[in-house]
């Protein structure tokens, strides 16, 4: 039912897109004249059950289409993009990173998922001047990394935005005191730098207790008890999807008043989270952060996009598309950079580093970025772009009604 991303089929797709939307026109506008101005996208393909990067070259390629058969980019150029794989491992990052910057008229490269390893490249994105935008990883030392002037952007959730949703969520159930499970790496300590900036000022809920845990754990039912037995009313989860799914099949297996409510950060979307945990999660209340859902666009958004990914991937509905937020975001991003090439004129990388903090709009799927950054702010979303999803018992993510 679900998209799979695999990449040999999106490559195969995208070559015939071009005469479906109109590319194989001739004359100075068609995007086939010129040399391809490039993209890359690292990220952890090769991860086992990954759904991640798979949803941000999804988003990437769609956009990519829109692109050329607009006519490219710098009066005509295609746009091409260069995938590379770094299994979430940092030093394979670091070491893609250096190829791909090698590449002729390669403006930009596109993150992954693992804000631990993006944040481990962020030194060396800004020692050789490449425009990164991450697009799923959240922790917020990516862009907040005291360089001037800094490489870094973002369209994606934020810690700092998520942490407060999550609390303010609970809060609104009537949740008074809540218990913190993070993953032990930095995207877990950035989560919770960000809920105690927000405590020390709203004061509620009461935080009853914080536990770590290290991923691949084969259990996390001693630490979620110690939340329960320190007085947590809901558990807010930081976690991936293997880790969130193992935790939903204990929590399914406690009598009924042991289950308490899980309030998930977005990373158990990037996963088969739905398939690991199985029946159990129609047991377990549990809702998961998102920025933006397909089912809330307004039809004629959703139609124009499924028409090009219809082209892209096998997808016919939205239903069909996992990780949405991921493809989301992921498109968003590369139809901006697109703006920032047009409005530097040229593949010269520190130019259009300069050109994304002056793209002056852009009327995204997610939202209308008035402008999407600033030479202050290299981060595109807001609070308001984000909501709470539930998966229904067919394992489609679908808006919870709560904003």
């Amino acid at each position: 039912m679900l998209f799979r991303g695999r990449r040999d089929t999106l490559r195969m797709a995208v070559a015939g897109v071009a005469s479906g939307l109109g590319l194989g026109r001739s004359g100075p506008s068609s995007a086939r004249s010129g040399a391809p101005v490039r993209v890359g996208v690292d990220a952890e393909f090769g991860l086992v059950n990954s759904t991640s990067a798979q949803a941000i070259e999804l988003g990437l390629r769609v956009a990519i289409a829109e692109v050329n058969a607009a006519g490219g980019l710098l009066g005509g150029r295609p746009l091409e993009l260069v995938v590379r794989d770094n299994r979430s491992i940092p030093a394979r990052a670091v070491a893609n990173l250096k190829e791909l910057a090698a590449l002729p008229d390669l403006v930009a490269v596109f993150g992954g998922k693992f804000s631990p390893v993006v944040i481990d490249a962020v030194p060396l994105v800004h020692e050789i001047g490449l425009p990164f935008i991450a697009v799923w990883s959240s922790a917020d030392p990516i862009i907040d990394n005291f360089r001037s002037p800094g490489f870094m952007f973002r369209v994606g959730l934020r810690d700092s935005l998520a942490m407060p949703k999550m609390l303010a969520t609970a809060q609104s159930r009537d949740l008074q005191r809540v218990g913190l499970l993070l993953a032990n790496t930095g995207w877990g300590r950035s989560n919770l730098a960000a809920a105690q900036r927000y405590l020390s000022a709203a004061g509620r809920p009461a935080l009853a207790h914080v536990a770590w845990f290290n991923w691949g754990e084969v259990s996390l039912l001693q630490r979620y008890q110690s939340l329960r037995h320190a007085g947590a009313q809901a558990v807010l989860l930081v976690a991936n999807d293997d880790d969130a799914a193992g935790l939903v099949r204990e929590v399914a297996g406690l009598p009924q008043p042991e289950r308490l409510p899980l309030l998930c950060h977005q990373g158990i979307t990037g996963g088969k989270f739905v398939t690991l945990a199985g029946a159990a999660l129609q047991d377990v209340d549990l809702s998961v952060l998102q920025t933006y859902s397909f089912f809330d666009a307004p039809a004629a958004v959703r139609e124009r996009f499924l028409r090009v990914a219809s082209q892209v991937a096998p997808i016919s509905r939205i239903d069909d598309i996992e990780a949405p937020t991921g493809v989301a975001q992921a498109y968003d991003a590369l139809h901006i950079l697109a703006k920032a090439v047009n409005l530097a004129g040229r593949t010269d990388r520190r130019a259009v580093r300069d050109a994304l903090e002056r793209v002056p709009e852009h009327r995204g799927l997610i939202r209308h970025y008035r402008p999407p950054f600033t030479a202050q702010r290299h981060e595109a979303l807001s609070a308001a772009e984000l909501l709470m999803a539930r998966y229904r018992s067919d394992g489609v993510l679908v808006p919870a009604g709560e904003r």
